[in-house]
């Protein structure tokens, strides 16, 4: 591994000066808030902000202030974060963020794993936190369509984990496209993991689910399931079927690109309506400049790309690693346990007063408290 910097040139900068300042912007929808999709009146306000008063620097500086590297593994160059734990024989806890998210989704979490001490937990419940950019975003390289992007990503992962860092075991957590890449680590490495860790059962289970014998619960989850793909799941259909088409305005237009991404931000979080009341613009902004400065909004595709695939040849084998389950009632469509039961050897099962998708984000003391709890007895 080589320590890795952030360092975004300044002409990449400049250039996204030029193109906020000469958005052409669409005709807004009277009063539309946020029925219609991204709040025009929101938008145009962070994007005021992001040109005028947003600081790069000094969200670079802070993102710097972590252990970055780069590795390469099988020719393919990855980014992550490496911090070691400060107490008595931490343990390794891999941590797989989602879309439209980034590595960033638990620049709040990390100090809490890797110093408990300091934020109200004991010495003996310390980590060392390994947090990649998963393929396709970030500052990891770019990539085309896998064929199963969660299996590839969990081999490579595995041996990053195991080769790279040299732990024989380890502990996974991951939510959104991170949590079916560590159902595929528990899948395809038993033997190497102490446990996982899930904040919502991977959605790609709705499709691959026989509705037969399922009780009155799990009946009513893969309804509302189907309901909201309907209403709400237009984004997953054109980035898994016309990814291309899709990327160019993504490409080029950094507005475009904040309208589409802070939506989900809005709608999935516990933030009853008002995006700021979980979110400041610096962190909203930090995220989507992710995507911007490392132009991997197309790569990020990749997982829904692949979707199809993942799903095909029926259900698969129940997960024998003990496995923990930490429900936010905000999250897009939070599965019941019965469900969970289905597929993993469940030993730990909590559902949140508050929170939702992003939890790592929103409820980092929480998701930290969930962490220690559930791999505790797995040390």
């Amino acid at each position: 591994m080589q320590p890795y910097q952030i360092n975004v040139s300044q002409a990449t900068l400049d250039d996204l000066q030029t193109r906020l300042a000469n958005t052409c912007w669409p005709d807004d929808v009277n009063e539309a808030g946020w029925q219609h999709g991204t709040d025009p009146a929101y938008l145009h306000q962070l994007a005021q902000y992001w040109q005028h008063d947003f600081d790069w620097r000094k969200q670079e500086e802070s993102l710097n202030c972590f252990a970055n590297y780069r590795t390469e593994i099988d020719g393919y160059g990855l980014h992550l974060i490496y911090e070691r734990g400060k107490g008595n024989n931490p343990i390794p806890l891999l941590l797989s963020h989602g879309w439209p998210d980034s590595f960033y989704r638990f620049s709040k979490l990390i100090p809490f794993l890797t110093d408990p001490v300091a934020h109200g937990g004991k010495a003996e419940d310390a980590f060392d936190v390994i947090v990649p950019s998963l393929p396709g975003f970030g500052f990891s390289d770019k990539l085309q369509k896998t064929g199963n992007y969660n299996q590839w990503t969990a081999n490579l992962l595995h041996k990053l984990m195991t080769e790279t860092l040299g732990y024989a075991r380890y502990g996974a957590q991951g939510g959104d496209v991170g949590s079916g890449i560590t159902e595929a680590l528990g899948m395809l490495h038993p033997d190497s993991l102490l446990g996982i860790h899930l904040v919502d059962v991977p959605y790609w289970r709705l499709f691959a689910t026989n509705p037969n014998d399922l009780s009155e619960s799990e009946k009513k989850y893969l309804e509302t399931g189907q309901q909201w793909q309907m209403q709400e799941g237009a984004y997953a259909m054109m980035q898994s079927t016309k990814p291309q088409t899709l990327a160019y305005g993504l490409t080029d237009s950094p507005v475009g690109l904040a309208g589409w991404i802070i939506e989900k931000f809005y709608a999935w979080s516990d933030c009853h309506g008002d995006l700021e009341s979980r979110y400041t613009k610096d962190e909203l902004l930090t995220n989507i400049m992710i995507y911007w400065v490392t132009n991997t909004i197309q790569s990020s595709f990749t997982p829904y790309w692949d979707a199809n695939e993942q799903s095909a040849g029926g259900e698969p084998s129940k997960v024998t690693v003990p496995t923990g389950i930490t429900i936010f009632p905000k999250d897009i469509v939070p599965a019941p346990r019965e469900f969970a039961e289905r597929y993993y050897n469940l030993q730990y099962w909590t559902e949140m007063p508050v929170g939702g998708h992003f939890a790592a984000l929103e409820e980092p003391a929480l998701l930290a408290d969930e962490l220690r709890a559930f791999f505790r007895p797995l040390r």
